[in-house]
This record gives structure tokens, sequence and C-alpha cells, in this order.
């Protein structure tokens, strides 16, 4: 190793080979999002939602077949071991737009909540509903309280799973945003085990950025957390599980020491924003 290279350096190499692989999976990731989002659209015609959710369950896999093949990113999944069976809610860290991929290649019906802004692409409202995807409304309120509380009943009644990011954003590597209750909410509603899940993808794709860096990513299921918590032991519960072991898979790829994650926006300039959004703190 190159003494003048640090440990995040090298463990996200960006040398020159790098450049060609982004630019290989660019363009597989296009090609593939265009080829499904058709398939999906026309699939959206059939009765029933499983059509629909065949389409996007094979997207995803082979887009994490693409970024181990393009980008040189294979995906290591841990803890499955720990997932139970029947409805539950997947918790995960967000670091990087391919989160979503990652975690839907491991099950074959995964309900996710989205922010409403995914319904002005074409065709997507349509797909999005024959998924069951968990449509609020980005500026939260009680009306996206409603629909989450819906959609947690229409999950348990299915047995079905739900995938939801609960700080709401991309977070950069080392950084976390405040985590919502809205998880607590549908955890509490319907007396659904929660699974926190942690990752360190976003060092190998950051965020919803075109380089990538090739090396081994990891996502990990963690223990559940159990029904009949009270909101604050919940919430300190599920940021600490996912936020403490996100920096251990961070340091484990790194090399470098574990450090605790910092607050992406400071915590009085949130309450102003959420205030100011007629939104509770």
């Amino acid at each position: 190793m190159n003494p003048s290279i640090g440990p995040m350096e090298s463990a996200t190499s960006r040398g020159g080979g790098d450049a060609g692989r982004s630019l290989a999976f660019g363009c597989a990731y296009w090609i593939l999002s265009i080829v499904h989002m058709l398939s999906a659209a026309i699939a959206v015609l059939r009765p029933g939602g499983a059509p629909v959710r065949r389409v996007v369950g094979r997207y995803a896999r082979r887009m994490v077949w693409a970024l181990r093949v393009f980008a040189g990113i294979k995906l290591e999944v841990r803890g499955r071991d720990r997932v139970p069976e029947g409805a539950f809610i997947v918790a995960a860290k967000h670091q990087s737009w391919g989160d979503g991929f990652c975690a839907y290649s491991q099950f074959e019906d995964l309900a996710f909540v989205t922010g409403d802004h995914l319904e002005r692409f074409p065709l997507m409202k349509g797909v999005l509903k024959k998924l069951g995807a968990v449509v609020v409304d980005n500026c939260g309120g009680p009306e996206a309280r409603k629909a989450l509380s819906t959609a947690s009943a229409e999950a348990h009644r299915e047995g079905r799973r739900i995938l939801i990011y609960p700080e709401g954003h991309l977070a950069p590597v080392g950084q976390r945003f405040r985590y919502r209750s809205g998880v607590f909410h549908m955890a509490s509603d319907f007396e659904m085990p929660v699974v926190p899940v942690a990752t360190n993808l976003g060092l190998f794709w950051p965020q919803a950025k075109f380089e990538k860096h090739p090396g081994t990513a990891v996502i990990e299921f963690l223990d559940p957390i159990p029904v009949g918590l009270d909101k604050p032991e919940f919430m300190a519960r599920l940021e600490a599980a996912i936020e403490t072991r996100t920096a251990e898979l961070v340091a484990e790829a790194t090399g470098e020491p574990v450090r605790a994650s910092v607050l992406a926006v400071p915590e009085a300039e949130e309450k102003r924003r959420l205030a100011q959004e007629g939104r509770p703190s």
C-alpha cells in the first residue's frame, strides 16, 4: 500500500479505473432502468400487484448484479438469520442511492415508504400503487401519518414487510439526520417488530453521485427491536443500533478508527425548519 494514501482512500480507491467503472455502470443503470420501468408500466395493466412486484424484484437483483460486474462493488449481506417471519418493518441507514436496490433484492415482497415526488415521474403513480408502496407527502403532517398508518394496517393483514429510512434523507458517510418518529407509530399501531439495518455502501456509491469505488459493501440486519417500547426508548434504541453498527462497518472497510456519526443538520436549525413547516419536533 502506498504510505501516502490514507485508509479511506485505499478502501475506496480513486484510481483511473474508477472513472471507467462509473461510466460503465452508469450506462447499465439507465438501460436497466428504462427496460424495467417500461416492463413495469405494461405489468400495471395486468390484474393484481404480483406482476409489477416480479418486475421490480428482478430490476433490483439485476442492479445489484450490475454493481458487481460493472462498478466492481460486491454486496455482502449479514444477519439474515435475524430476520423474523411474517410482517415487520425494515428501518435502514440511507447513505446511497443504491440502498433501495440492495434491500429490495433480499425479499420477494417488500413495500417501501417514499415521498410523493416519485409520482411526478411518468408512469410511476400506477407502478407505485400496484407495488403497495407507502407514498407520503414530502412535507409531512397529518396526511403523511395517516398514509403510514393505513399502509401498516395493510402490511400487517397481508404479512408483508415495509422498508423505511427513518432519517428521510441521504446522509453522507459519517453523518446522520434527525430520526423521524413515523417508524415508531407504524410499529406501535400494529405491533410490528422493527429490524434495524446498518450499511457502509455510501463508501462505494456515495449518496446519489455518479462516482463509484470498487470494493465489498456490507448491509447488515441487526437484532429486531421488540414491540411495546415507549417512544423515547424505541427511538433511542433504533438510532443507537443503526448508527453504532454503521460506524463499525465504515471503520472495517476503511481501516480507520470507529468514529461516531455527527448530526448533518444542527438540532436548533432542524427544529426551526420543522416549526416553519408546522410539524412537531
